[in-house]
């Protein structure tokens, strides 16, 4: 039986990397034998133009053109439901700056074959490195993503990393056009989705290297509008956790005090833990509302 890892298609989106491309897309071809997508959004620097020469040499490069510039989510959008309707088993994530090493492509598409439905290329796990970052990001980053851990309860390192591969049914599953566009927290949304789904997510150490040519497409507001729409769908998870426990306790205290002599004891407990659970979503929906508001 074959392994899904042989009918991989690499996304990789682009807007004026016309330096990194023909770099970015040697490496992949080289390091595993995957079929390559370029997304372009009408690069002004024609990167568009040098895609399409690549793919007119080699049969396993393709290249989507997008008139719009709607930002990454958008192209990765395009780029999921072309690979989807080609009938590819696992689709990746990948940079155009180099930032993310196609040599350790390897590594996520083991797991991958290996039973995992999603991997993610992590910075934070044991042996993951960031390489040739400002302090000052490389302390947003992880301070962000133990925020995220910790708000999210999804028991991942990274989940804002854009590394990452996925078999076809995590993305007919999560609901794709549901997806959070704020900031770049689509990769949050995403992993948290498939966690909340069942899926088997699992991380590999990654070693993620600052781009060196070309200019970042990251700008100082994805951090305020990412950490709010994390704050929100953490409030919203553990405020359900929480009432779904008080339902489960109060299930139990019907079962347990059912036959007992104390007339009223079964219901006012099973009534008391319910109360508890409305107040905890009545309390989220105010903290929504605030959140909302500082928006």
């Amino acid at each position: 039986m074959a392994n899904p890892s042989e009918s991989t298609l690499v996304i990789i989106p682009t807007y004026n990397e016309i330096e990194n491309l023909p770099r970015i897309s040697k490496r992949v071809l080289e390091a595993t034998a995957v079929d390559l997508l370029i997304v372009d959004d009408s690069s002004p620097d024609g990167t568009g133009e040098a895609a399409d020469k690549l793919a007119a040499e080699n049969e396993r490069v393709h290249v989507l053109h997008r008139t719009e510039k709607t930002g990454l989510l958008g192209a990765y959008l395009a780029g999921f439901r072309w690979g989807l309707e080609r009938e590819y088993d696992v689709l990746v994530e990948m940079d155009a700056d180099g930032s993310h090493a196609p040599e350790q492509l390897h590594r996520l598409l083991d797991q991958i074959d290996e039973g995992a439905d999603m991997v993610i290329g992590s910075r934070y796990v044991d042996g993951g490195e960031v390489v040739n970052w400002p302090t000052q990001r490389f302390v947003l980053s992880k301070g962000g993503n133990l925020y995220i851990s910790a708000a999210l309860g999804a028991g991942l390192s990274d989940m804002t990393a854009g590394y990452r591969a996925m078999r076809r049914e995590v993305l007919e599953t999560i609901g794709l056009d549901e997806l959070s566009n704020a900031g770049y927290i689509f990769q949050v949304d995403m992993a948290f989705r498939a966690v909340q789904n069942g899926f088997d997510v699992r991380e590999v150490p990654i070693t993620f290297t600052e781009r060196e040519y070309g200019e970042s497409k990251l700008d100082g507001s994805f951090v305020k509008d990412s950490l709010l729409e994390v704050t929100k769908w953490g409030v919203s998870h553990r405020t359900e956790q929480v009432r779904n426990l008080a339902v489960a306790l109060g299930d139990l205290g019907m079962y347990q005090y059912r036959k007992s002599s104390l007339p009223g004891v079964p219901s006012r407990i099973a009534q008391s833990l319910r109360n508890a659970g409305d107040f905890a979503v009545s309390t989220r929906e105010l903290i929504e509302y605030e959140l909302k508001k500082r928006r």
